[in-house]
């Protein structure tokens, strides 16, 4: 159901740390102006653990009424307690959102079962298509290919983010999984490689940065013009590595200060700006690229 190129929005925080929503509007028109496939806002990258549930809401709120439903929205819907996360799935039903991505549970390591029955809670109180999201490096939960079988046999599991690092396990999800089922790349650097194995496409964050760049490598992959979307690859692979030289989204939200994007990288914490030496990396990557607005600034006072 889900193809292409999907961004997974940062979220803009204003000076006083409140939702910065001129610049989340401004953004997300950005976006589709440049031909991305579908939004998700709300996710991980979205530094969705800092948000109030209102602000959770406000959020994918703005960026459905932005994008005027021209696109998909997939709203982030993840955690650890599968009440509060079906309770979530209700209130963003009720904005009209068109998906739910939902990430593992975090820390506390679930097995097999106990994700099986977390996913099928969440399926069950909902009758939108939901987005499996796999990040074992972050969550120390895997999803492994036998798994997402068996919850792709829940109707309204239609997805997976797959980010396993493992490009073996996402060999056996292509393989494995039933007709129609989408599996997306969770990490930009091995989109094309998943394409070429049968994936759909991916949930970006360098598409934050260049939307339309990532929007054509899936549409050329997506129609088999390997050679034009290797092009691609090669020329944003840099940018793609150095989005993740700190935690994300650290990099990416200095990348869109320096492109002129955002007036500042603002995060909550425990997320902090990156140090002064990753910053002067990733403006160079920016000045090889052409795409440099402004002048790196590594620290702020």
């Amino acid at each position: 159901m889900f193809q292409g190129c999907g961004t997974a929005l940062i979220t803009p925080f204003a000076p006083d740390g409140s939702l910065d929503e001129f610049t989340l509007r401004r953004l997300v028109s950005r976006q589709v102006d440049d031909g991305i496939h579908f939004l998700v806002p709300g996710g991980t990258t979205g530094e969705s653990p800092t948000l109030t549930r209102g602000e959770h809401l406000r959020l994918v709120e703005i960026t459905l009424e932005e994008s005027a439903r021209r696109l998909p929205v997939v709203a982030g819907c993840g955690g650890y307690n599968t009440a509060s996360i079906v309770s979530l799935a209700a209130d963003l039903h009720a904005l009209g959102v068109q998906g739910l991505l939902s990430v593992t549970p975090y820390y506390n390591k679930p097995t097999p079962e106990g994700l099986y029955r977390h996913y099928d809670a969440i399926a069950a109180a909902t009758d939108l298509p939901i987005v499996v999201y796999n990040v074992p490096g972050r969550t120390c939960c895997n999803i492994r290919p036998d798994l997402l079988c068996r919850l792709a046999g829940i109707a309204n599991i239609v997805a997976v983010k797959e980010a396993s690092g493992d490009i073996g396990q996402m060999a056996r999800v292509c393989q494995c999984i039933p007709q129609g089922f989408s599996v997306l790349s969770g990490d930009d650097s091995v989109t094309l490689p998943l394409m070429a194995l049968g994936g759909s496409g991916v949930i970006s964050v360098v598409s934050n940065e260049v939307p339309g760049a990532m929007a054509k490598l899936c549409d050329l992959a997506l129609a088999g013009d390997f050679a034009g979307a290797r092009a691609v690859h090669r020329r944003y692979l840099p940018l793609m590595d150095v989005n993740f030289c700190e935690t994300s989204p650290g990099p990416v939200k200095v990348a869109m200060e320096m492109m002129g994007l955002l007036d500042e990288a603002r995060y909550r914490l425990p997320m902090t700006r990156p140090s002064p030496a990753s910053c002067t990396r990733v403006g160079d990557v920016l000045e090889a690229l052409g795409v440099l607005q402004k002048a790196p600034v590594a620290a702020r006072g």
